[in-house]
């Protein structure tokens, strides 16, 4: 068996995956300005991957990278064992490829379950005049999908808000209806672009318990840029580090802290 294709398990016991999505030596321009120099890693199946550096690093444009939403000039990106191409952002949520943004990007004027419902659309494949009469495919499709959206409104324990406008929420319930609506989708890979940035400790302590429910409950490979630092050694399985858009750091927690780079770059002191 080919390393790229072994498990392993972490220290804490969990069963690790072969490699889900490899990143072969990525470089991303947006004109005189390289964003993205030369960068290699690979994310396995089922486990946490964290992508940290400081402010401008590229860390959201590599996120972007792997969404599909930015092609990079030079390099590969192999998904499940094919290269992958220039896709659409249909196509790319049909590959199994799901996210959430720096920015909340929700409908405010839609209840709750309606802006969740939005991550299943593709999952509805009944013709447009069926839909339109909600007959037929199209109620049963609705049916069957409404009945999965209220599982994931339970998971994240969002009950009593389901019918409420999301533009009436506050910060920390808006990020937590985002996440549903990526898990919605049923995404093979999960991408979390700052998920606890602006939050209180109470709720970053929810985000992360429902990220760790994600992971081990749906087996869902999870891939986040967060700084900080105590969330990322506590959730991740690994951790690859970027400065100017370069990497300097690529293992686990432990490894990563220790690393004279990464913390001469980014940490600033050794974390006994």
């Amino acid at each position: 068996m080919s390393a790229a294709a072994a498990s392993y398990v972490t220290a804490d016991g969990r069963q690790i995956g072969g490699v889900l999505m490899d990143l072969k030596n990525i470089t991303l321009r947006f004109g005189g300005v390289t964003a993205i120099k030369d960068i290699s890693f690979d994310i396995r199946e089922g486990e946490i991957r964290a992508i940290i550096g400081p402010n401008g690093a590229g860390k959201s444009s590599m996120l972007n990278v792997i969404s599909g939403f930015y092609v990079p000039q030079e390099g590969e990106i192999w998904f499940k064992g094919y290269r992958r191409g220039p896709m659409k952002p249909y196509e790319v949520a049909r590959l199994g490829i799901a996210r959430t943004f720096q920015n909340i990007a929700l409908f405010d004027g839609m209840s709750v379950l309606d802006n969740i419902m939005t991550g299943r659309l593709n999952m509805m494949k009944a013709p447009l005049w069926s839909q339109a009469l909600w007959w037929g495919r199209a109620e049963r499709e609705e049916v069957e999908n409404r009945e999965q959206v209220e599982k994931i409104i339970d998971f994240l324990e969002i009950q009593n808000i389901r019918k409420t406008p999301v533009g009436r929420l506050p910060y920390g319930l808006k990020k937590r209806v985002e996440l549903a609506r990526a898990l919605a989708a049923e995404p093979r890979i999960l991408l979390l672009d700052e998920p606890m940035a602006g939050m209180n400790v109470e709720e970053k302590e929810d985000m992360c318990r429902f990220i760790l429910d994600v992971n081990d409950e749906f087996g869902t490979t999870i891939a986040l840029i967060e700084h900080d630092m105590g969330v990322v050694m506590d959730l991740s399985d690994r951790v690859v580090v970027m400065d100017y858009g370069r990497k300097i750091g690529d293992g686990t927690p432990d490894e990563v802290r220790s690393n004279p780079e990464v913390i001469s770059a980014y940490l600033g002191v050794a974390h006994e």
